[in-house]
């Protein structure tokens, strides 16, 4: 049978408009929408040690276990007393291998494994986001009026910004990275201020122009909680407040 070339070619060419931009619609996103990132890693088994009363002994654990080459962190938990976590492990037979190596160095006493399904990120499924976002907001509110001294060995030494997001994440069972700016880039950008939510981060420029160099952990109600710039104490200020307002980078969620 002999083709018609010229009734079949225009065809041909509404058969490739479909494709190419009709049939687009079921991969390509959305004008609006934000482009989704990788999410952050779970934690896995981490270590917790001491119950102390006064802070600068949680201090000198924390710097003890830095200065061996594992990552610690150390916060007021619900009982008020100050406890130390380190370092993030894929089973828990590691985690009491190394917590054990420790004890019996004498580096920490009593120990106890945190387990994945401890943290708020484990319980999302069955309580909703919106409870993990009540959990961080919890978790970053508990900072407030504790004395930081994140590196440091007196209270003229403050916790910085990034460890503060990074630790209240963590607390949670996500592995948020240790940097502000990576944690900048690891999130998923939430353009308007009136779309951020509750746990999300907010992000500043503050010493050099499109830069970002703060961060803080947002609240709600255009309130965020941060480690001051002066790295001296954690409090809550007001995005609309004109220092930050005029060097606001964006938000960032991870949820």
């Amino acid at each position: 049978m002999k083709v018609n070339l010229q009734k079949i070619f225009p065809l041909f060419i509404i058969l490739l408009f479909v494709l190419s931009c009709g049939g687009r619609t079921s991969y390509v996103r959305t004008v609006g929408t934000v482009p989704q990132k990788k999410p952050l890693e779970l934690m896995g088994y981490t270590i917790q040690a001491g119950a102390f009363a006064n802070v600068e002994n949680a201090v000198r654990l924390t710097n003890n276990l830095r200065a061996r080459g594992l990552d610690s962190t150390y916060f007021k938990a619900a009982d008020g007393l100050y406890k130390v976590r380190f370092s993030n492990y894929p089973s828990k037979e590691i985690a009491v291998q190394k917590a054990q190596d420790l004890k019996d160095k004498g580096v920490i006493d009593e120990y106890y494994i945190v387990l994945p399904e401890d943290y708020a990120i484990a319980r999302r499924k069955l309580y909703g986001t919106d409870y993990l976002r009540e959990a961080l907001v919890k978790t970053a509110q508990d900072f407030i009026g504790v004395p930081y001294l994140w590196g440091g060995t007196s209270s003229e030494k403050g916790f910085d910004c990034s460890g503060l997001t990074m630790t209240v994440y963590q607390l949670n069972g996500l592995n948020l990275p240790r940097n502000s700016a990576r944690q900048y880039e690891s999130g998923v950008p939430v353009d308007k201020i009136r779309d951020l939510q509750k746990g999300d981060l907010v992000f500043f420029s503050l010493k050099q122009k499109n830069r970002v160099s703060h961060v803080g952990v947002y609240l709600g109600d255009g309130y965020f909680i941060h480690a001051s710039s002066q790295g001296k104490n954690i409090r809550v200020d007001s995005i609309s407040a004109s220092h930050f307002s005029n060097n606001y980078m964006g938000g960032r969620t991870y949820l």
